[in-house]
């Protein structure tokens, strides 16, 4: 019932991420997109229900926080575009290390939940991902709290923040990074020795698209360009255009994961 719309939301976020625009300008434009895509969501769930828990749960878990963890991605990088220093690098960095600690802080009061979510737990998602979870909570739902009850449950909310905070942690990182001119090492580069990928790019590519499809990195907030930047890091490789290689993938007339059965 919801796969069109969140295909449609994910390829028009491929254009936001994708675009020259400045931090600022790409938030702007990635909070109108998540939430016109959450108020569509939010109407078809009034007008069809779920016809099982099951449904409910992977709504819940799965579907809605999608949308919603870039909505508060975006809103945390426009509020740190508008809120930093305007001059002076130490200001700036000093500004960002702020922003991390209170990242770090946000994991410590919820480890618990983070821990469930990380291990893969399902046990008590009846409580945590429908709207009807009852008195008893194992963990302490979060503050945050979206303000429609009929399209909530207690926890999936915090879900999709754990999420967005990963993606406002690269963001951060990134940004230091830049400011970083030299004189100081932000972040000590693990020694490993050199490995350069020699298969085919597109081979690559299906290893890539397999990984975000599988939401096995970063709980799934790990974005494509995310992923690709980390293997052209790692492997010593350039890989041109990825949207364009994949979609050639699709278009094979035989295996559309040849590398991924041959390993």
């Amino acid at each position: 019932m919801f796969k069109s719309t969140i295909d449609e939301f994910d390829e028009k976020l491929k254009s936001i991420i994708n675009t020259k625009e400045n931090h600022l300008k790409k938030a702007n434009d990635g909070i109108n997109l998540c939430n016109k895509t959450l108020t569509y969501l939010k109407e078809k769930v009034e007008q069809n229900d779920f016809e099982t828990t099951p449904d409910e749960i992977d709504f819940f878990k799965n579907t809605k926080p999608l949308p919603m963890s870039y909505l508060i991605y975006y809103t945390e990088v426009r509020s740190c575009e508008l809120r930093k220093p305007k001059a002076g690098t130490s200001y700036q960095i000093d500004f960002f290390e702020k922003e991390m600690r209170k990242i770090n802080k946000f994991f410590s009061r919820n480890l618990d939940f983070v821990n469930y979510m990380e291990q893969g737990y399902t046990y008590i998602d009846h409580q945590f991902f429908t709207r009807n979870p009852g008195d008893s909570f194992p963990f302490t739902p979060m503050t945050d709290y979206y303000q429609y009850p009929e399209f909530s449950s207690s926890h999936d909310m915090p879900w999709a923040k754990i999420k967005a905070m990963y993606r406002f942690i690269h963001y951060i990182r990134e940004a230091m990074q830049k400011l970083n001119t030299g004189h100081e090492i932000l972040f000590e580069e693990k020694k490993h020795k050199v490995l350069v990928w020699t298969a085919p790019k597109t081979a690559l590519t299906e290893i890539i698209y397999a990984l975000y499809s599988n939401g096995a990195l970063n709980h799934g907030a790990a974005d494509i360009n995310t992923i690709a930047a980390s293997f052209e890091d790692f492997f010593n490789i350039k890989i041109d255009n990825i949207y364009k290689t994949y979609s050639e993938i699709k278009d094979r007339k035989g295996s559309k994961t040849k590398f991924l059965e041959e390993l």
